[in-house]
């Protein structure tokens, strides 16, 4: 699995790219959870895009939200989930709920 090579080479950064796109709600849970548990092992900050918004809740502290290439918003995740302060993210999370 890519996650190990990069632990193994003691990296502090790993970026997940729609790592869980693709994969059924169990899988995607079960991976995301072990992500979680691996940044509290191992140390190291993760950088995880995707355009799944409750995928980046589970998985984030902080959110940097973009549209077109520019920065929309950027906060803590849960003050950007109860508080957005940009129209953009206000239309994400109204999506999805």
């Amino acid at each position: 699995m890519v996650i190990a090579r990069a632990l193994a080479l003691n990296s502090s950064l790993i970026i997940f790219d729609e790592s869980v796109a693709a994969l059924d709600v169990s899988a995607k849970a079960q991976i995301l959870s072990l992500i979680n548990d691996l940044k509290n092992e191992f140390n190291f900050t993760g950088i995880f895009i995707s355009y799944n918004m409750g995928v980046v809740k589970y998985i984030s502290d902080l959110i940097m939200l973009m549209n077109k290439g520019r920065i929309k918003e950027i906060g803590a995740t849960t003050q950007i989930f109860s508080h957005p302060s940009s129209a953009y993210a206000q239309q994400l999370l109204n999506a999805i709920l």
